[in-house]
This record gives structure tokens, sequence and C-alpha cells, in this order.
């Protein structure tokens, strides 16, 4: 990708080398993250906190933790954070740079359309930090948090995508924060709040095809994000071999192949975030068309 010479977001914020151990008292920070969520979001928005759990394969409810944070302990964000935050290392400020250039996207989109966007943060952390959602753990992978309207990342995360899943590249690492821009357009958009709605009405095999709606739709915007990503001199950042680096890492993190991976029979109905195949072509649709107009997943067929 074509970022080396773009800016860096102001919308960042950095926890890394903090101690969260003391939040909140005992219980387990996951457990107190879902109490928390589902009670706001109900399994929609729980589903969307410990989306790199469920999207990467990871245990969600694995290990201990620390507890809930309060408002007066939210991350400072800004200018004078982002500056010294974005330049930790290459993958905090090829980070930085995916937020900024994803916020160059979006905003104009949704002034055709009458709308204003409310840029989303970018909150670093490392092992362990604190969500408005309650506490963050590296095993989670990166996650978007409805509650307060942030993006938690432990570029620790980056290693695992690749050695792991064998999703390496640069817009490999890119989709992954695009696609939780994407959770955040849907927050601006009413759309996780309707589909809570829903979910809320309806049993578990319903309520888990329709998250799997939300994340195929999240798909979509990632790649109408890449589509519309200009360098700053007006040529498109993705560079020969990104799109191919991208669709492989979206067929690695299907519900049917982790499943698989795990030694599982697939089970249709416990599927949260759709099959290889469903987020390819979802992915693809959104990278072919550039177009938001394109992604709408719940109308009609997924597959």
């Amino acid at each position: 990708m074509r970022l080396d010479d773009y800016r860096q977001s102001d919308n960042v914020g950095d926890q890394r080398g903090q101690s969260f151990g003391g939040l909140g008292g005992g219980g387990g920070g996951l457990g107190m993250i879902l109490a928390l969520v589902g009670s706001r979001f109900g399994i929609g928005g729980v589903i969307v906190v410990v989306l790199g759990a469920m999207l990467f394969g990871f245990n969600p409810f694995g290990g201990g933790g620390s507890g809930v944070v309060s408002p007066q302990q939210q991350t400072e964000v800004g200018h004078n954070v982002a500056t010294k935050a974005c330049n930790v290392d290459a993958a905090s400020s090829f980070s930085c740079k995916v937020l900024a250039s994803a916020e160059d996207v979006w905003a104009p989109i949704f002034q055709q359309s009458g709308q204003r966007l409310t840029p989303a943060a970018l909150i670093f952390y490392g092992g362990q930090g604190s969500s408005g959602c309650g506490a963050a753990q590296s095993a989670m992978g990166p996650f978007y948090c409805p509650t307060d309207k942030r993006i938690y990342l432990d570029t620790g995360f980056f290693n695992e995508l690749q050695t792991r899943f064998g999703a390496s590249g640069d817009f490999a690492q890119a989709y992954v924060i695009a696609h939780e821009f994407g959770h955040h357009i849907q927050d601006q958009l009413g759309t996780l709040g309707s589909v809570h709605d829903r979910q809320q009405a309806a049993g578990e095999a319903q309520a888990n095809a329709l998250q799997v709606r939300v994340e195929l739709q999240a798909d979509c915007y990632a790649g109408v994000y890449a589509a519309n990503a200009k360098t700053p001199q007006g040529q498109p950042v993705m560079e020969p071999g990104d799109v191919e680096e991208g669709l492989k890492a979206a067929s690695a993190i299907g519900d049917d192949t982790l499943q698989r991976s795990a030694g599982r029979t697939p089970v249709p109905d416990s599927f949260t975030h759709g099959t290889s195949a469903e987020r390819v072509a979802w992915l693809r649709r959104g990278l072919e068309s550039g177009d938001p107009g394109k992604c709408d997943t719940f109308s009609g067929s997924i597959g």
C-alpha cells in the first residue's frame, strides 16, 4: 500500500506501558465486558466487542484480567498523544496512517448524503488495557467498542495474523483496521442499534445469522475503503498484490475454516461472521464497486 507519505491521524490514544491490573476488582475482565455490553447492546454488541476473538479463532473466555474502566480513566486522545503513540514503531505508524486514510475516505461519503462523520479514535494497548466496554486483552484481538466509539488494537496481533493465519502483507493488516472502522460506520448509521433490537426478539440461531450480516457488511465497507483510498498525490494506495493479501486474510478467518482448523465439524447455526467464501465475496464486492450502497447484506441472500 502506498501510505509511506500519508499523514498520521490525531484521533489516537495510547495505553501501552500502563497498568490496569487494579481496575474493577476480581471476576475476570472479559466476563465484565460481556455483562456491560450485553446489557446495552445485547448479543450483537457482545459479539462486536469480542470481534477479534470471534473473528480470529481465539478463546474469548480464557484467562482472567482486569475489570471495568471508569469514565475518569478514559484514555486521552489528541495531537500530542498521537505524535508520540504513532511513532513507537513501524506497526503503530502504519496503523495511524490507515486510520487517517479511512477518515479521509469516509468523510466525503457521509457528506454526499448530507451527514457528518464523527471519527473513531484508535487506542493502542499492549497485553491488556481498558475500554469503555471494560477490559481489553491481547487474546481478544482488535475490537470496536460502541460505548466509547473507539477501536482498540494491540499491534502484536499483526504477527499472529501472519504466523497463525498465513495472512501477510500490509493490506491484510489494513483490512483488520478497516473492518473495525466499518463497525464504526454501522454504529453511526444506526445499523448496530437496529440489529440489536431485532436480535433481542430472535432466537440464538436467528441472532447469529443477523450478526453474520453485520460482519459481512463490515467486510464490504473495508473493501469500499480500499477502493477509494488515495495518496496525497491522488494515486490509489492499493498496489499490485494488495487485493490478494486482503482476500487471503478474509478466507483464512471464515467461520467454517476456523471451526475445521480447530478440529470441529462446521455448524452453520453457530456462525457469527460468515463462511470463508462469503467473507471473500463481500470484501471483493466493496473492492470492485467502491460503493457502500452495494454493501446491503440485510436484503436477500448473502451467499
